[in-house]
């Protein structure tokens, strides 16, 4: 997320990420809470939901950090891209039907402060 302005053009069939991989405190009933409503949600870039700090996290992402994986949500494009904190939470809002639009809000330096 980059800040820019929400346009009208910014669609699923226009962006080059066909994936998205978040990971999430297994261990976290928040976390794990928040993991099932994601897979429930119509979503317009696939989200693949793995345990932070498991032995199919490190496998996927050898090169991450899988220690502060654990210390906030991070979200894994499938082109490299790493999003951590606030940045991932509007990431998945993103990937998904629903929600696109407020994520489109809060990719804005305005919304940026309120999705903190």
């Amino acid at each position: 997320m980059t800040g820019l302005e929400a346009t009208g053009d910014r669609d699923a069939a226009r962006v080059p990420v066909l994936g998205l991989t978040v990971l999430y405190d297994a261990s976290c009933s928040l976390c794990t809470f928040l993991r099932d409503w994601l897979s429930k949600q119509p979503q317009l870039v696939p989200l693949r939901l793995v345990p932070a700090g498991s032995e199919q996290a490190r496998a996927l992402f050898p090169a991450l950090d899988h220690r502060a994986t654990l210390d906030e949500i991070t979200v894994v494009g499938d082109g490299g891209q790493v999003y951590r904190g606030a940045a991932a939470w509007v990431v998945c809002l993103w990937a998904l039907r629903e929600h696109r639009p407020l994520a489109h809000r809060l990719s804005t330096p305005a919304g940026a402060r309120l999705a903190k």
